[in-house]
């Protein structure tokens, strides 16, 4: 009996293990098993093969049932999901698969299946400047990063040369330069703008926003089996050309063929084991989805990469002795100064002009304005900043308002309208202790796991910050000569931007902070938080590649630290 324990226990041991398999994770799987760890990555949700699974992939409007639109009888179950529709209904959850309380009103979004939201993001891919790592310390809010732009340069030229990133080199200190390939044409009234921006306003830059398509495969990308983005935008559906990044697509294919990799769907993890005799993390609990059951996986490092809030729900659910109040808790920080970004400003206007141009095709991307508030000194009455996205195109105008033989004429007939364009701000969330996620004492989800309660809200720097880009965006647009201006504050709750940071946050200080500036957990070091989680601030730049580039870079030390046994 003791011999088929030990090779239980054996089967069930790794070099390493990941926990999650989205953006951050598929980069933890690649650079371990690149290093030759043998290495399992856990998901909570099901399998996603690449191309088989995407089915909906490339479907025109009319080959679904109802246009998209979802029918009531396969509505049931679904009851706080946004963006539900035929096309991407195969990525949605129950609600019952995780119930949550929200303290207060807060929408959180998630990603269950082999690839995460990696197959579901914005793919905007922006580098952080010093004039966000530094932002803390010089504004006075959260506590100082413990790594500057400079630690971080070559990890980001490393993951956007195999992610590939297309874009330009823009030269703005904000906003440092990515390694791009060439970028897609934005409309002509995205090139008015910037003019118009150009002219009148001399601290803003109109630039095209790099995002994460193969504008141009290189020899890394055909290697991957990925292909020249089709312009179909249909990204969240799954792209069968691989042509833009996804864990499915990329890190994860990338990993199966060093022959190191072990995929675990169905694995709902419950906790991480922290042996006390050991000093270290030892391995992971994990929940069987489909058998409901408890079992253990052991490994010699732990990345825990399961998305932020789940990343402090796993945290705060490893409780021991030595650490009653979540691993590697010592400073009681853990959940706390819980983050995201501020979308609420929206901005939209006509222009009466280029009569004989009309959008060809379509585009990934769009047109972006890097933060201008307060980045070399503080100028106004709030802290930190915002960016602005900026899209612009002319579509067709149907009037409606009539019956019979004129109604049908108009429909199949249609007149252009006038060129339109709409902004949306994304704006710092300055991290607050009080804004927080914790465990309930009671109640659990149908894992047996404490459901996670949400307390998070706006604060008067959310609101003066909203108010400034309003004024801004009605500014900009009116010096443009634009018509029919409306720029609002849509008051939507926190995490509606489904970019949750924090609450496992890096520092200098295990007194205020979880992790070192390799993102090691002060306390036990052979556990890593390399995801949203990880985030001392929020920058105002999407987050996902600056996940990706910590979670290279620490990987890469991980197994260095191991090679050394210091890990």
């Amino acid at each position: 009996m003791a011999n088929l324990l030990l090779d239980s226990r054996k089967k069930r041991t790794y070099d390493a293990i990941v926990i999650g398999s989205g953006a951050s994770g598929g980069w933890a799987a690649k650079e371990l098993c690149d290093k030759g760890l043998k290495t399992l990555v856990l998901e909570r949700g099901r399998d996603v093969k690449h191309i088989q699974d995407y089915p909906t992939a490339s479907k025109a409007p009319w080959q679904f049932e109802y246009r998209g639109t979802v029918p009531i009888e396969k509505r049931v179950g679904y009851g706080s999901a946004r963006f539900l529709r035929e096309e991407s209904l195969h990525w949605q959850i129950k609600d019952d698969e995780q119930p949550f309380i929200q303290e207060k009103p807060f929408r959180w979004f998630r990603g269950y299946h082999v690839g995460g939201k990696s197959l579901l993001w914005a793919r905007q891919t922006q580098r952080w400047s010093d004039f966000d790592f530094e932002g803390p310390a010089r504004d006075g809010f959260a506590v100082d990063w413990p790594i500057r732009y400079k630690d971080l340069e070559a990890w980001y030229a490393h993951v956007e040369k195999f992610a590939g990133i297309a874009g330009n080199r823009d030269g703005l200190p904000e906003l440092p330069d990515s390694e791009c390939m060439p970028p897609y044409e934005v409309s002509c009234i995205e090139h008015y703008f910037k003019e118009s921006v150009q002219k009148n306003f001399g601290d803003r830059h109109v630039i095209q926003a790099r995002c994460a398509h193969l504008s141009d495969p290189q020899p890394i990308h055909i290697e991957q089996g990925r292909h020249k983005c089709q312009n179909q935008t249909m990204c969240n559906r799954g792209c069968v050309y691989g042509g833009y990044f996804s864990s499915n697509a990329s890190t994860i294919p990338w990993a199966m063929k060093t022959k190191k990799l072990t995929m675990r769907p169905h694995a709902v993890v419950h906790s991480v084991i922290y042996d006390e005799k050991k000093n270290r993390a030892t391995g992971v609990r994990v929940i069987d989805a489909n058998k409901k059951e408890m079992m253990e996986f052991y490994a010699d490092i732990i990345f825990v990469n399961a998305s932020a809030l789940n990343t402090n729900a796993i945290l705060l659910n490893s409780t021991s002795n030595r650490f009653p109040n979540g691993l590697g808790n010592d400073s009681g920080v853990l959940g706390k100064y819980i983050s995201w970004h501020n979308y609420r400003g929206k901005a939209n206007a006509e222009y009466e002009g280029f009569k004989d141009k009309k959008t060809d095709g379509r585009s990934p991307t769009h047109s972006y304005i890097p933060r201008f508030r307060n980045v070399r000194k503080q100028d106004m009455d709030f802290l930190r900043g915002y960016a602005i996205g900026i899209g612009g195109g002319r579509g067709n105008k149907t009037d409606t308002s009539m019956i019979g033989d004129q109604l049908r004429e108009n429909i199949l007939h249609p007149v252009l309208g006038n060129w339109h364009i709409s902004s949306w701000m994304m704006g710092e969330v300055v991290p607050i202790e009080q804004n927080h996620v914790r465990l309930h004492t009671d109640l659990k989800d149908k894992y047996g796991i404490p459901q996670l309660i949400i307390s998070c809200d706006w604060t008067e720097n959310d609101e003066k910050m909203v108010a400034d880009y309003v004024e801004q965006s009605k500014e900009m647009f009116e010096k443009a000569g634009f018509v029919n201006i409306t720029a609002v504050d849509t008051k939507s709750p926190p995490g509606s931007d489904i970019h949750e940071m924090g609450g496992v946050r890096m520092g200098r200080d295990p007194k205020t902070s979880m992790l070192n500036d390799w993102n090691q957990l002060h306390h036990c070091k052979n556990v890593f938080v390399t995801d949203g989680a990880c985030m001392t601030s929020t920058g105002t730049q999407n987050p996902t590649l600056t996940f990706m580039a910590l979670t290279a870079r620490a990987a890469n030390y991980a197994v260095d630290e191991l090679k050394k046994g210091n890990i």
